[in-house]
């Protein structure tokens, strides 16, 4: 009979007679009853009150019995730490048994049961097991010390268990090898700054000679480790590759792409011209189109790996362009990934057989699969010129079919192939006007408003066109909108005498009748360019634009570097680095590939104007010394002459970066020459406009966005509401209640004394402690009359930086000390951060983009802020009355990406990417600072500036 008999009973009071039978004296007996407490506990019952009984059956020979005595234990030892030490005993006797089998049994239950107490008498016989005579119980013993790490990281140092390990890595065994490593690289991990993996040629070199002896998980942690080693020249990079070669026929996956991954991280160290470096891409193609002929999601998993290989080194699949053509019968998921590799591998040589392919999908029911189709027709004329007339050939075919969703996504391509190749293929754009009724997504609305505006000149009814849309303004998405006021305006600027009417009406609908921001502020953008300086607008909105290319959808380098080094994990998958996935990311290493670092070597002006910024250090902020000390050491007389408070900024100081691109000088300035009939023509701004708009432009972007009128204006910078930061139990019937706000560039404290005593208070002086930022009292405390029992009153105190430094812990912490005609009493609050953001933390773009860059990325953070249902623009304007200044935005994909500069006031720069998606209550902060303990508290900063 089956163990299944075990979980069928339903007896009640059980436990009395499980109690008599494991204190039986038969062993069968015994048997049956640990294996019915086993059942009981696998299915929830508790049976920890069978915990001594349980242990006393530990005293067998019974290598089954021992193993379900110690599955108990493993299970209760939490809950019963006490009841745990009298097993100790016996874990220490198992330790020395003969039989090999039970010494590992021991060793692992020990290391499994997390449990301080046991910890410090698990070392002895650890100690023994980790120079054991036989491999299974060190290759146990190994992964046991990475456990006792997690439980206790300061006694496994204090007891040397780690250089125990780093010797087992010379053991003869390949399995204690891969264990050992496993357990070190497990460490290393969780203490990225250890140097715990101290890789040399001699380490590596028996790392190797593991490798081909060890099981296939073993084989996968010894290849990790060795993707973590810089080979010293190319010979030795030549000469691991060779010997990592053979596992690329290993029939487990995950030892292919390991190998994958350490071959792709050394042949960064190879020269090209090498012989063997021809030889190594030729190796790696088949492994990869092996992987191909797994399951589904297999296939899935390996095309997202392969999809960064090919954007890294195109070469290597660049003649397996078939394996990557889609089955019928493949799921949606592996279809879209073969087909964005497709694209990467398109060239001149394979193209016809690549666009014959894409429009046989093109006519395929699953739409999505049709759509990303079609667009992938596009990529491939933008990639790869020679083939454009044919792929614009493939798309008017495609339009022909009138099938509504090609049509559309056949518009949206052949505008970017308009963008990439000008004055070539406008032929076409009759055919497209055909089908503009049957248009319904914004994108295809917009993309096609765009080819109405920017060739007008050669639509002849391109008014009527225009018109048309124009109807239905305020039913149009922003997209589509934005669209439209341009195409007009570029249209106006082609042919003003036709068309003023239609200008007119539509900068009226973006201005007067929109609450869109965005688009009211090119509406009046267009509207003053155009009446004050008709030449200017004409050189801004029809200016050339720059060509697009296809590197677009290509993985930013340094992205790709790291993801490149974590081929085969999670990160390679999801194309994002652990960081951005990984819950306390503290731990996460930023990985590199060798060689990458040099190949910038020359630095661009604005690098280095940006590393001039940004070098100065910020002030060194001493460690936390004997806080108490000091705070009781302060001399609480007021000040009999105080320095005056900071000077209050001047109005709003605006960087001199213009919305459209180029600064206003040089959009204004000259003698640009152009059509007179345009000003002429042009009215006045309307009546319900703002007076400053229809000023003559002098001003700079002040006066462009009528600052004092009001409009664009950022809201008022947050503050916190009061909370009690002394009770009047503590002081002796005084409660002060508190918060800080920054108002007009002045930091302030601003609190409410209540007196709930019977007395009378006078007498008030108040002085802080030293603290990160050097905040102190610019002023004394005025409180000028007395504070009658049950009395409030308010009391602003202002604050500058000059006080003394030292960083504390928290780094925000202020510690108080408040003096009254009673006593002396001390207390500490928090400060937001964003009381120390200044008014002139507005980065030039350039400087901006340059210190970005020139900040190391393991000094990046990246936090979440959740319930956000603010709009990208919104929330700008809300952060820059926190003095949180927006230097530029961005539409990625549907998502808005601001990035955003602000300065402390002690220097500090702290620089930021907010990505926000319309409908995602999830807002992406990455923050970069050189001082990177500032991060999370400028998080908290925008949570709470954002969320209030």
């Amino acid at each position: 009979m089956t163990d299944s008999k075990y979980f069928t009973t339903t007896k009640k009071g059980e436990i009395f007679e499980l109690k008599a039978e494991l204190n039986s004296d038969k062993k069968e007996k015994k048997k049956e009853a640990v294996k019915k407490v086993i059942a009981s506990m696998t299915v929830g019952k508790d049976v920890s009150a069978l915990f001594p009984d349980v242990v006393n059956c530990m005293q067998t020979d019974n290598l089954e019995l021992k193993k379900l005595v110690y599955l108990y234990l493993m299970n209760y030892a939490k809950s019963q730490p006490d009841m745990a030490i009298m097993a100790v005993n016996t874990f220490v006797k198992d330790c020395e048994d003969p039989n090999p089998l039970i010494r590992a049994l021991a060793v692992r239950t020990m290391g499994c049961i997390r449990v301080d107490k046991i910890t410090e008498y698990l070392c002895e016989p650890l100690r023994k097991c980790l120079k054991d005579e036989d491999p299974y119980v060190r290759k146990t013993a190994a992964v046991c010390v990475a456990k006792l790490h997690d439980i206790n990281a300061q006694l496994v140092e204090d007891q040397g268990f780690l250089d125990t390990l780093k010797d087992l890595i010379s053991d003869s065994n390949p399995m204690v090898v891969a264990n050992a490593v496993a357990a070190l690289s497990e460490i290393a991990e969780s203490h990225p700054n250890s140097n715990l993996m101290d890789l040399n040629p001699q380490t590596i070199n028996k790392l190797l000679t593991a490798l081909n002896e060890c099981t296939e998980w073993g084989q996968i942690f010894i290849l990790d480790c060795l993707a973590n080693y810089t080979p010293r020249d190319d010979r030795e990079s030549q000469s691991i590759c060779e010997r990592v070669t053979p596992r690329l026929s290993h029939a487990n996956s995950a030892v292919v792409l390991s190998a994958v991954k350490v071959l792709m991280k050394f042949m960064e160290m190879l020269p090209k011209d090498l012989d063997y470096y021809g030889t190594l891409l030729k190796k790696l193609a088949p492994p990869l189109v092996t992987l191909l002929s797994a399951e589904p999601e297999l296939q899935y998993v390996a095309l997202r790996n392969i999809n960064l290989i090919v954007q890294r080194r195109p070469e290597i699949l660049k003649h397996e362009m078939k394996v990557f053509f889609v089955k019928y019968n493949d799921p949606i998921y592996v279809k879209l990934e073969k087909l964005d590799i497709m694209i990467r591998l398109a060239s001149q040589a394979n193209i016809a057989q690549v666009l014959a392919e894409l429009k046989e999908y093109a006519t395929e029911v699953d739409v999505d699969f049709v759509r990303k189709a079609v667009r992938a027709i596009g990529r491939c004329a933008i990639k790869v010129e020679q083939s454009a007339e044919r792929c614009v050939s493939t798309l008017l075919d495609l339009i022909q079919t009138k099938v509504n969703y090609v049509v559309q996504e056949a518009i949206v391509v052949i505008k970017d192939i308009f963008r990439k190749y000008p004055n070539k293929y406008e032929s076409v754009i009759a055919t497209l006007c055909e089908n503009l009724d049957s248009l319904d997504e914004p994108e295809a609305r917009a993309a096609m408003i765009w080819i109405v505006g920017e060739y007008a000149e050669r639509i002849d009814n391109a008014d009527e066109l225009l018109e048309s849309f124009l109807e239905g303004f305020h039913d149009e998405s922003t997209q589509v909108q934005l669209q439209l006021l341009t195409a007009i305006v570029k249209l106006f600027l082609k042919k003003p005498t036709e068309t003023q009417e239609l200008v007119q009406q539509v900068l009226s609908l973006a201005t007067q009748d929109s609450d869109n921001p965005d688009l009211r502020d090119r509406g009046y953008i267009y509207w003053r360019l155009l009446s004050t300086d008709p030449v200017a607008a004409k050189e801004v909105v029809l200016a050339e634009k720059p060509l697009i290319s296809e590197e677009t959808d290509l993985i930013e380098p340094t992205l790709l570097e790291e993801l490149i080094c974590h081929i085969g994990t999670l990160a390679s998958v999801y194309h994002k680095p652990p960081s951005a996935f990984v819950e306390g990311s503290r731990g996460v290493q930023h990985k590199r590939l060798p060689g990458s670092t040099e190949s910038g070597e020359s630095e661009s002006p604005d690098t280095a104007s940006a590393a001039a910024v940004s070098d100065a250090p910020p002030a060194v902020i001493p460690s936390q010394g004997d806080l108490l000390g000091d705070l009781l050491n302060l001399d609480l007389t007021p000040p009999t002459t105080t320095g005056p408070p900071p000077p209050a900024s001047s109005g709003m100081q605006m960087g001199a970066m213009d919305l459209l691109g180029g600064g206003l000088d040089s959009l204004l300035g000259g003698d640009l020459g152009g059509s007179p009939a345009i000003g002429a023509g042009f009215g006045a701004p309307p009546a319900a406009m703002p007076a400053s708009f229809s000023a003559p432009v002098s001003g700079g972007l002040d006066d462009l966005f009528d600052l004092g009128g009001g409009v664009g204006m950022p809201m008022g910078a947050y503050s916190a509401p009061k909370t009690v930061w002394l009770p009047a139990l503590k002081a002796k019937g005084l409660e002060i209640s508190g918060t800080f706000a920054r108002r007009s560039g002045v930091i302030q404290m601003e609190m409410t004394l209540t007196n709930k005593a019977m007395s009378v208070m006078t007498d008030f002086a108040i002085q802080f402690n030293r603290n990160s930022f050097g905040l102190a009292p610019a002023g004394p405390l005025q409180v000028l009359t007395p504070l009658s029992p049950n009395q409030s009153i308010e009391v602003t105190l202002p604050l500058n930086t000059v006080g003394p430094v030292m960083k504390m812990e928290p780094l925000n912490n202020l510690q108080v000390a408040v003096k009254n005609n009673i006593d002396v009493f001390y207390f500490s609050c928090q400060y937001p951060i964003s009381m120390l953001f200044v008014e002139d933390g507005k980065m030039e773009r350039q400087v901006f983009l340059a210190t970005w860059k020139d900040i190391p990325n393991d000094s990046e953070a990246q936090f979440q802020i959740k319930d956000c249902h603010l709009s990208s623009d919104a929330a700008s304007n809300k952060l820059q009355g926190s003095n949180i200044f927006t230097i530029a935005k961005r539409t990625v994909d549907g998502q808005d990406m601001l990035y955003q500069s602000m300065k402390l006031t002690n220097g500090i720069w702290v620089l930021t990417e907010m990505r926000v998606q319309a409908g995602n209550p999830v807002y992406t902060v990455s923050l970069k600072c050189r001082a990177a303990e500032v991060s999370q508290w400028v998080f908290q900063s925008y949570e709470a500036v954002l969320k209030n």
